[in-house]
């Protein structure tokens, strides 16, 4: 059994907040949540052995994505920018511009982050991160 921190709940509060969000923006004649919050969509499938994480990041370089496990939640960060530039006029209609995303999802099970392997291609990322091996020695507590 993992040890519960005070962050855990503030974590499932932020997730929960996110969820009602993403609903009621459905709700407004259905708009793309991802258009209001800057969020990315994640899947993140139990392979048994293994978490399989894919995520839509369309227009993204590798060099632009920052994706960390840290205390079995998955940290993903990325930014671009494009910078357009005109020589000869202004603009009359601009829409790409700066963008980044933001996203933690808690894993329900300890993994090995030292054998994580990740590509991205065609905007999708795709991570395999295995499963740690259960500690089967258990840890011994000293009793005074």
């Amino acid at each position: 059994m993992s040890r519960r921190t005070p962050f855990d709940d503030i974590e499932r509060l932020i997730d929960r907040m996110g969820e009602q969000f993403e609903d009621a923006s459905r709700q407004w004649g259905g708009l793309n949540p991802q258009q209001l919050s800057g969020a990315s969509s994640i899947d993140v499938v139990d392979r048994g052995d293994a978490f399989d994480v894919r995520a839509d990041l369309p227009g993204f370089e590798p060099d632009d994505v920052d994706f960390r496990v840290v205390d079995q939640t998955l940290h993903l960060d990325a930014a671009r920018s494009d910078e357009v530039s005109t020589e000869d006029g202004e603009f009359v209609h601009q829409e790409r511009t700066s963008k980044s995303i933001s996203r933690r999802v808690r894993l329900p099970e300890p993994v090995d982050a030292d054998d994580v392997t990740a590509t991205l291609e065609q905007g999708v990322l795709s991570v395999t991160i295995p499963k740690a091996a259960p500690d089967s020695t258990g840890h011994s507590i000293d009793i005074e």
